[in-house]
């Protein structure tokens, strides 16, 4: 599901922003290329402490995610970017958060997204 151009964006330092929606209202926060870890070729583990995420994600469990590097060909032009369409669910315990809090201590929980779609925008 990701691409060659999807993993090199990755590489690159870049700002990822997290959409979710509940109660007919849009919430968006950020992290960053380099917090994203792929786990098989369907799923992303985000290291976490965002509260209103996970009580929209309770509600409603289908999230967006936009992320980009200007430092990537993109179409025509260098910088591309993804929107990435999924769901999420919140991790607090098991082998996954165990090994993302190793490598990020200062997590509360881990933001495990299914990929549905891994879309390039630019």
């Amino acid at each position: 599901m990701f691409t060659e151009k999807f993993l090199e964006v990755l590489k690159q330092e870049g700002v990822v922003s997290i959409v979710t929606c509940a109660n007919n209202e849009a919430h968006v926060v950020n992290t960053w290329n380099s917090y994203l870890e792929i786990v098989d070729d369907s799923k992303l583990l985000i290291p976490a402490a965002m509260i209103k995420t996970e009580t929209n994600i309770n509600e409603n469990p289908h999230v967006k995610l936009t992320l980009g590097s200007k430092e990537v060909m993109g179409y025509k032009f260098m910088g591309t970017g993804f929107l990435i369409e999924g769901t999420g669910k919140f991790l607090k315990e098991g082998d996954l958060y165990d090994k993302m809090f190793k490598k990020y201590p200062f997590l509360t929980r881990v933001l495990e997204v299914t990929v549905e779609s891994c879309k390039q925008k630019l």
